[in-house]
């Protein structure tokens, strides 16, 4: 929790800051954060991009391949194939649609709350696709059938011996494992750098 609340912080105070900046030079102190613009931007490009790539890709698989035989792309070894899925990414926990949908509102809650202290330009591209996918899937839980928060996700990328996923899923996975290099690296969102 202590970690959390290091990383998302308390909304910023133009005083505060500025105070903290002028003591840091006058101490020879490193700033808390660096100084520069926001990524704000960053963030929402990236999320805005994810989503729609993720729709525009479902809405085709709706449309063309639901129902049909699936799509050899690459042989045997990846083809599309429409499925919906009750579950989590990848399939798992099918009995548990309310609270992967829960949990998705949730992380995009965490997100645009983050987004506020947000100055590391790594971390505003992870983001984006955290709630790029995050978005895309819960978009399906509202919409789809069969009903309100219990929408079944359209899943199509089939590759061999894995399980079938979708753009949505990729950009979480992505956005996840860029988060956890930037984590081991030291990078924090707002731009400071630690060593632990």
């Amino acid at each position: 929790m202590a970690e959390a609340e290091r990383i998302i912080g308390t909304p910023d105070t133009p005083d505060d800051s500025d105070e903290r900046t002028a003591q840091a030079d006058q101490q020879d102190i490193p700033a808390e954060r660096p100084r520069g613009r926001r990524r704000i931007a960053v963030l929402f490009a990236v999320a805005v991009f994810a989503y729609a790539l993720d729709l525009v890709s479902k809405m085709i698989v709706v449309a063309k391949l639901e129902h049909h035989a699936p799509i050899k792309v690459i042989g045997e070894w990846l083809e599309f194939n429409a499925i919906r899925n009750p579950g989590a990414a990848f399939g798992v926990g099918q009995a548990f649609t309310i609270i992967f949908t829960v949990i998705a509102a949730a992380v995009i809650v965490v997100i645009i709350r983050l987004a506020r202290k947000l100055y590391s330009l790594p971390w505003a591209i992870a983001l984006g696709l955290l709630l790029g996918g995050a978005l895309g899937n819960l978009t399906d839980r509202i919409f789809r059938s069969p009903g309100v928060f219990e929408g079944e996700v359209v899943d199509f990328i089939a590759p061999k011996g894995f399980a079938v996923f979708n753009l949505a899923d990729s950009a979480i996975v992505c956005g996840g494992i860029l988060i956890v290099l930037l984590s081991f690296r030291g990078l924090d969102p707002d731009g400071t750098v630690h060593r632990d």
